[in-house]
Order: C-alpha cells, then structure tokens, then sequence
C-alpha cells in the first residue's frame, strides 16, 4: 500500500499556511501520542503517519520540495531539476526518531506543545517530561511562624495511596508565602522528574498582636498615675514578659520601641524585626469619695496654673 500524501495525512489543504500546519500537527500528534495510547499499534503507526508528514510540511524547503515533486525529492539519488514525471514515487527511507532529518524542528515542537521535553521512550530518542507542581495550603499558629516548626503532611497520589511527609516551615514565614517541596508534586512522564508541591502557609492570629513585616506592635494598658508620673510596666514579647520604662507623661497612643524582639528574618534568623508597644492609658473608675476630692484638687490648682487639668 502506497504512502498517504502528507497534505491529506494532517488533513489539511495545500494553501494552508505554516500556524494551520502546526495547530493540525498538534492536534494529531496529541490524539495518536504513544503516552496517551499505551500498547495501541495503530495509534503508534499514526503518530509516526502525522509527524512524518510534519517533518517535511513545517519546513519551508523539504514542503517546497514535496510541493514539486512529491515522495520522489526524498529518494536517494534526487537532484533538483531533473525529470520526475515518473508520478510520486513511495517514499523508501523510512523516517525514525533517531534520524537527522527529525532534528531541530521535531523537538522546538514538542518543547513549544508539552512545555518541555516529552517522556516517551520512542523509536531511538528517549523524550521525558517533567510532571506538574501542585499546590496545597496549611494552617499554622502565630508562634509557630515566629519560631518555625514541622509539621507532618499526609500526601494522597493518583492511585489513592496515602503517605506521610515531615515538612519544614522556617522561622518568621509571612501570610500566603510559601515552602516549595521539590519533587513531591505530579509525577513525570517516561521517568521524567516529579514536580514540585508549593505549600501556601496561612497564619492564625494573635490576640493583642498586630505583625507588620518583621515588627510586631503590641497595646498595653497602663494606670493614669503611671502615665503622669512616670514608672516602669511589664509588657509581653514574642520571647516572654520583660519591665519596660514608662517617661512621666506619657500619652495614650505614644510608642516604645523594644529593638530586636520582633520576628526573626526568613533570609537570617539573626536579625529581627522590633516589637513596638502601643500605649493606652487606662481611666480612673469607680473612684472613691477621697479620689474624687484629691483629683478635683489636681484639677483646680492646673486651672489656677495655666496647665488645663483634664484627668480624663
């Protein structure tokens, strides 16, 4: 039985520009692909059918050829200009994967149409494709993204078989970055390398705790009289409770800055951030009868001063 004309072979007529050559190839060669037809003899033969006639119809010069003289311009012994009217001829070299003529043109193709080279153990030249990443969200507390911890995943393949996978996730990680587990995503094709899983972290979060990029700020309620007068409050930190200074008249909505106490950096955990401590300063109630008359005294005598006298 004779060859199919090439034209015919990727179905298309012989006015079809280059992009109409391609997209028919890649069509076909994804419906015949030997991957996706595992031990099916016919789609193999079809596939070698269509990127045949691919080989000479995606280039230029061998289609300009082909468009001449048939089979005929890719017999041995053929020379341009001399008399082929003897019809097209079959076309006797049989084309294989490990051949010259299937070079350059044959793997930009599959690269362009797979995303990378292809795993199927065809003919001479072994093609592998990379599988795919995958991505997967976790939940973490606040002090464990300040800290890092490890977490164990339970991983589902294909087949639905589970496995457990111990993961990482490094000191002073942020909202939605994410840890990148090499080769634990889909699997490659034709022994090509698994993907990668990109596990996305979300951080619960912290009552009374506000995290900036690497600074923490922190509200702290301190007594009217310390505010005035000035003194020292125990105020939380990432790292335990520490004595902070409080300056006589301090206002409400001021901010101390504790160096180095805020969270670690992913880059190095040597450095970090700084807690900030946002002060509120808590009003005086249910006062006594005494409380009452002495701060009434302490409003008088800043009246009579010029200073205002609010204790509020």
């Amino acid at each position: 039985m004779g060859k199919r004309d090439y034209y015919e072979v990727l179905g298309i007529n012989r006015n079809a520009d280059e992009k109409e050559i391609k997209r028919a190839y890649r069509k076909l060669a994804k419906k015949y692909h030997p991957d996706t037809n595992p031990g099916d003899k016919l789609a193999e033969q079809k596939f070698k059918e269509v990127t045949e006639a691919y080989n000479v119809l995606g280039d230029a010069k061998k289609k300009n050829l082909y468009d001449k003289y048939g089979f005929a311009a890719f017999e041995e012994g053929f020379r341009e200009g001399e008399d082929h009217s003897g019809g097209q001829r079959s076309f006797t070299r049989e084309f294989h994967f490990g051949d010259q003529d299937m070079g350059g043109a044959f793997d930009d193709l599959f690269e362009d149409f797979f995303g990378g080279s292809f795993g199927s153990n065809f003919g001479n030249r072994h093609f592998r494709q990379k599988g795919a990443d995958a991505q997967a969200d976790i939940q973490i507390s606040f002090e464990e993204a300040v800290s890092g911890c490890d977490k164990i995943l339970h991983l589902q393949d294909a087949n639905g078989k589970t496995s457990s996978l111990q993961v990482h996730i490094p000191a002073g990680i942020d909202e939605g970055q994410s840890v990148r587990l090499k080769g634990k995503g889909a699997s490659g094709i034709g022994g090509g390398a698994s993907g990668d899983l990109m596990l996305k972290v979300h951080i619960s979060p912290k009552p009374g705790y506000e995290r900036k990029g690497n600074d923490v700020y922190v509200t702290v309620n301190i007594p009217y009289t310390t505010a005035v007068l000035g003194g020292e409050a125990i105020v939380p930190t990432l790292t335990g409770k520490v004595s902070c200074k409080i300056a006589p008249g301090t206002q409400s909505g001021s901010k101390i800055r504790l160096r180095n106490k805020g969270i670690p950096s992913m880059k190095n955990p040597i450095h970090r951030g700084d807690e900030y401590i946002v002060i509120q300063i808590e009003v005086p109630r249910n006062l006594s009868q005494d409380e009452k008359q002495k701060l009434m005294e302490y409003e008088r005598t800043c009246k009579k001063h010029g200073h205002g006298g609010n204790v509020a």
